[in-house]
């Protein structure tokens, strides 16, 4: 079953339920899911890992907005993100711990073979496509960048 089609159902049980915040942050997803598939250029379909993107973009943009209204004292909007970054984090693939980034980032190291600082990208570039989806690049960034500085 596609992204869309598990959407779709679940925007039908909310409905029914009458649960308009959980229905507000589905029709959110799939409003994204759309834009992609008719986007200029596109084929009308939209593949797992482009999901798994879009996914992971409605996510960090939920997460952002929340700190930003938590900074700003805005406690009711900061609880809607935070709501609407709950139900998107059921569609996402199970998020690697600390521990378990910074040991796949050792292993692309050794991997790669890098020395230094100066081999960052050659790391950033193999750890994103390993770790798409499972792990936020900024994490990966800092981690790499800890681990290759002396």
């Amino acid at each position: 079953m596609s992204l869309k089609q598990q959407i779709d159902g679940d925007i039908k049980k909310a409905m029914l339920a009458k649960n308009k915040e959980e229905l507000e942050a589905l029709r959110s997803i799939k409003s994204m899911i759309l834009l992609a598939e008719t986007e200029k250029g596109g084929s009308g379909d939209v593949s797992a890992d482009a999901e798994n993107k879009i996914l992971m973009k409605a996510a960090k943009q939920r997460k952002e907005s929340s700190d930003i209204f938590t900074q700003q004292g805005r406690q009711d909007l900061a609880d809607k993100e935070n709501f609407q970054l709950e139900i998107i984090s059921r569609y996402l693939p199970k998020q690697l711990s600390q521990a378990e980034i910074e040991a796949a980032v050792k292993e692309i190291i050794a991997e790669v073979g890098a020395k230094g600082p100066q081999d960052m990208g050659k790391v950033m570039g193999t750890a994103t496509k390993k770790l798409a989806g499972q792990a936020d690049g900024k994490i990966i960034s800092e981690l790499v960048k800890k681990l290759l500085t002396p």
